[in-house]
């Protein structure tokens, strides 16, 4: 089965094919238009613009996706119809909606957090994602092989299965029972953990995205330099805040160097240890409790070595019968062949919607109806 992925959730549009049989997975075409340059004088995603560009740039990666194979490329569509900024969304859902009409394909429905844990039966592969440049319309040059991989293999996956979702807009602990069959144990009620690491960033003038500059920069400081809170780690539920930490680096700063000259290295660290320490002893607690075979890491921060560290070293200390598996790296971000995965198994359940009726949803909560 030939799955043809489609992602506008942000401000990456992104398509790929994937081909499944059985539990084998193989990535077969990958294409990627980052538009993070085109945000970066911005400070910030820009939903307008974000939306105008993935109207701007599908057509052509479509025509590069699909060659002269056009309908022959693939059996089923897998788009994200949520959740997201609706208007990138829409870009998305129409497109697949437009091609599931014209072509007579099945279309499936896919939650952007259930993808970024379907990233996590994705193998390493050695080529590079094929990148789609900012400039308008200039669409580089290539042959078909430069878009193929070599198939991959998976291992069954055990479950029941607890996934760590980490991103700039989502925070959650999820249960999966099955490909497809989750069930929400926790969440963020306030900022994000990625949104946080971003904020800071921000604050210490680190440029945009900030998360991955935080992380770049904690590497060189000292963790235990700056006693910043760790919000709701004894909180006896699963749910997670991270505004009051962004808001404690800001008040240091404005303490401590009100006229500037911070020590960025010891702050980011610092900040850093804060925020896995939360994560990794929610997830600790959490498994303690559901008790699952495998500790899944999904979502954009899931790229942070600190947290895959940290995560994997206390699994093994804490839950040695469980198998803690992070995603490869080139996968945590958003891409399309996340999407097509959990597409795939979905398709597998005859798990389809009706091009007619779906709309896409700004607010899904995952294994909401």
């Amino acid at each position: 089965m030939r799955i043809l992925g489609i992602e506008t959730s942000c401000d990456e549009t992104a398509l790929a094919i994937v081909e499944g049989k059985g539990e084998r997975v193989r990535v077969a075409r990958e294409l990627v238009a980052s538009q993070v340059k085109i945000h970066k004088k911005y400070g910030g995603v820009v939903p307008e613009v974000a939306a105008r560009r993935h109207a701007e740039v599908m057509p052509w990666m479509l025509k590069k996706m699909l060659g002269r194979e056009r309908a022959r490329a693939f059996d089923v569509i897998a788009v994200t119809a949520g959740p997201g900024l609706i208007t990138s969304l829409r870009v998305g859902v129409d497109t697949a909606r437009s091609l599931a009409y014209a072509w007579g394909k099945p279309l499936v429905a896919v939650n952007h957090l259930a993808g970024h844990i379907a990233a996590n039966f994705i193998d390493e592969i050695t080529n590079t994602k094929y990148q789609i440049p900012n400039t308008k319309f200039q669409i580089p040059n290539s042959n078909r092989k430069s878009l193929s991989y070599k198939p991959f293999a998976i291992s069954r996956a055990r479950f029941p299965a607890l996934a760590l979702v980490v991103s700039g807009g989502h925070t959650e602990l999820v249960l999966m029972r099955d490909h497809g069959v989750y069930e929400l144990l926790g969440a963020t009620r306030d900022d994000a953990a990625g949104e946080a690491f971003d904020k800071v960033g921000k604050l210490l003038g680190l440029g945009y995205p900030g998360g991955p500059a935080v992380a770049k920069r904690a590497e060189k400081g000292d963790p235990h330099a700056i006693p910043f809170p760790r919000p709701m780690i004894h909180s006896k539920d699963f749910d997670f805040s991270f505004s009051g930490l962004k808001t404690a680096v800001a008040q240091y700063l404005d303490v401590q160097h009100p006229v500037g000259h911070p020590d960025i290295a010891d702050i980011c660290a610092s900040f850093q240890e804060a925020a896995v320490d939360v994560l990794v002893e929610k997830t600790i607690r959490a498994a303690r409790r559901v008790k699952p075979k495998t500790i899944l890491l999904a979502g954009g921060v899931a790229a942070n070595k600190e947290l895959r560290k940290r995560l994997g070293i206390e699994v093994a200390r804490q839950l040695p019968t469980a198998n803690c598996r992070p995603p490869p790296m080139k996968f945590t971000t958003d891409n399309a062949a996340m999407i097509a995965a959990a597409g795939y198994f979905m398709a597998r359940k005859k798990q389809f919607a009706d091009w007619r009726t779906l709309e896409p949803r700004a607010n899904w909560e995952i294994g909401a109806e």
